[in-house]
C-alpha cells in the first residue's frame, strides 16, 4: 500500500507500526521519506508534509489533543481555544512543551496509541477541572445537543465530582454557549425561564414568565439575519410581548448591567400578561 494513501486516511499523521498493519512496506517507507512525500515527526511517528501542524505537534510531544482544544476541533461551543491543550499520563515526565496547557491525567476511557486526539469523554472531564463551571457546562450542553457523545455511556463512568454535576446540570436545550451562560446566571430567579420558545413564527433564546424575551446577538447577527431579527422583534411588540437584545460583549463583559436591566424589566411587571 502507498504511505501517501495510509497517511491521508489517518488525518497525515500516524505511527510507523499502524501503517505496517495497513500494508504499507519497509520499502515503501523508505522511499517515500527519500523522496519527500513523508516526514519522520519523532521515532516511530511520521506525517505528511502539510499535515495538521496540531497534530504533528502532539505527535512530535508524545501527547493528545484534548479538553478545549478537542472540543472545538469536535465543532462544540467553547469559550477560549486561542491556547492549544494537551493532555498526557501522569507518568510522562519527560513531556515538554513550549505554549499550551498540559494536562497530566489518567484516561477514564482508553486513549488509542495511534491518535492524537484524545477522547471526547476524556475531553470533556478534563474540561470539568480546567474550565469555569458556566463555561465547561456550555461545552457540554454543546456536546449533548448535537449528539456528539451518549448521556448514558457517562453517566456509567466513574465521573470525578466535577463532571458528575456537569452531567446532572447539562440540558441539551441551548441553541449556543451563550444561552447556557445566562440561563446558568439567571437560575436563582424565582420565575419561569424557558428556553429555545417558539413565538410567531421564529424561535427566541429566552421567555421568562409570559411576556419577557431575551435575544442574545452571536457574530452572525449582521446583514438579512439582523434583519430578520428586527422585524421579529417589531411584530413581538406589537403581540404585546418586550423584548431585551443583548450582544456577546454585555453578557461577558457588562453582565451586571445586563442583570440589572432584566431585574428592572421583571420588577416593572413585564414578564406578565396584561
Amino acid at each position: 500500500m502507498d504511505p501517501v494513501a495510509a497517511l491521508m486516511v489517518r488525518e497525515g499523521v500516524a505511527r510507523v507500526e499502524a501503517l505496517r498493519r495497513a500494508g504499507v512496506s519497509v520499502h515503501a517507507l523508505r522511499r517515500a521519506r527519500e523522496q519527500g512525500r513523508i516526514v519522520s515527526v519523532r521515532r516511530g511517528w511520521v506525517a505528511l508534509p502539510g499535515a495538521d501542524p496540531h497534530l504533528v505537534a502532539a505527535a512530535r510531544r508524545g501527547v493528545v489533543l484534548s479538553c478545549v482544544t478537542l472540543a472545538a476541533r469536535r465543532g462544540l461551543w467553547v469559550l477560549d481555544a486561542s491556547e492549544p491543550h494537551v493532555a498526557a499520563p501522569p507518568t510522562a515526565g519527560h513531556v515538554t512543551t513550549t505554549r499550551g496547557v498540559i494536562h497530566w491525567n489518567a484516561p477514564l476511557v482508553e486513549r488509542d496509541p495511534d491518535s492524537c486526539e484524545d477522547s471526547l469523554e476524556n475531553a470533556l472531564v478534563i474540561i470539568s477541572k480546567c474550565q469555569p463551571y458556566e463555561s465547561a457546562l456550555a461545552t457540554w450542553e454543546s456536546a449533548l445537543r448535537g449528539g456528539a457523545v451518549d448521556p448514558g455511556i457517562l453517566a456509567r463512568l466513574p465521573l470525578p465530582p466535577t463532571a458528575r454535576r456537569l452531567l446532572d446540570d447539562a440540558r441539551p436545550f441551548a441553541d449556543a454557549g451563550t444561552e447556557t451562560i445566562l440561563r446558568t446566571r439567571l437560575r436563582w430567579l424565582k420565575v419561569p425561564i424557558t428556553p429555545q420558545v417558539w413565538i410567531l413564527g421564529h424561535t427566541v433564546d429566552f421567555l421568562i414568565g409570559e411576556r419577557l424575551v431575551i435575544q442574545i446577538d452571536g457574530g452572525h447577527h449582521v446583514g438579512p439575519q439582523r434583519t430578520s431579527d428586527i422585524t421579529h422583534d417589531a411584530l413581538l411588540k406589537l403581540h404585546g410581548f418586550h423584548v431585551i437584545r443583548i450582544g456577546y460583549d454585555q453578557l461577558m463583559n457588562q453582565w451586571p448591567e445586563v442583570q440589572r436591566i432584566i431585574l428592572a424589566a421583571i420588577g416593572q411587571r413585564l414578564h406578565l400578561a396584561a
